[in-house]
């Protein structure tokens, strides 16, 4: 039987012969990157299935809310590339902008005057959008992953 201090001893010597991984390090660094910074995180919210239609291959619809704020995207992918078609909710004062991110780049867009928005061309993987507000601190989705 072990008794406790042998347990330590055990769960010490080996938390010092378990190094990092090459790559979480700067893994790490870049998640920490993504973040913005004062943003109130909308989190994935359930969308009602539209009735009468079948499921299949169609765009796909996400919907993310927080602070009274609601972002729905819809996803399509063609030929490997993914486009958002998306609507903030209610519409934010004139000014207001999303910032459309993935890993690799990001694209802003203004909000329509009745908050829509829209981007082509996308890689597919993680996404997140940021809606940016004159009054208020910016929302944030939670990130998403579109695969082809």
């Amino acid at each position: 039987m072990i008794d406790d201090e042998a347990l330590i001893a055990a769960l010490s010597l080996a938390a010092g012969r378990d190094p990092v991984p090459a790559g979480v390090p700067a893994a790490a660094r870049h998640a920490y990157t993504r973040r913005t910074p004062g943003a109130v995180t909308a989190g994935r919210v359930g969308v009602p299935a539209a009735s009468g239609i079948r499921s299949g291959g169609g765009p796909r619809l996400l919907r993310f809310a927080a602070a009274g704020l609601a972002v729905d995207v819809e996803i399509t992918v063609t030929d490997g590339l993914v486009d958002l078609a998306g609507q903030v909710t209610p519409v934010p004062a004139p000014g207001a902008h999303v910032e459309i991110r993935t890993l690799h780049l990001g694209q802003t867009r203004a909000l329509s005057e009745t908050g829509h928005f829209a981007a082509t061309g996308l890689p597919p993987g993680w996404f997140s959008i940021v809606c940016h507000r004159p009054s208020g601190p910016p929302i944030a989705t939670s990130w998403a992953r579109i695969r082809p």
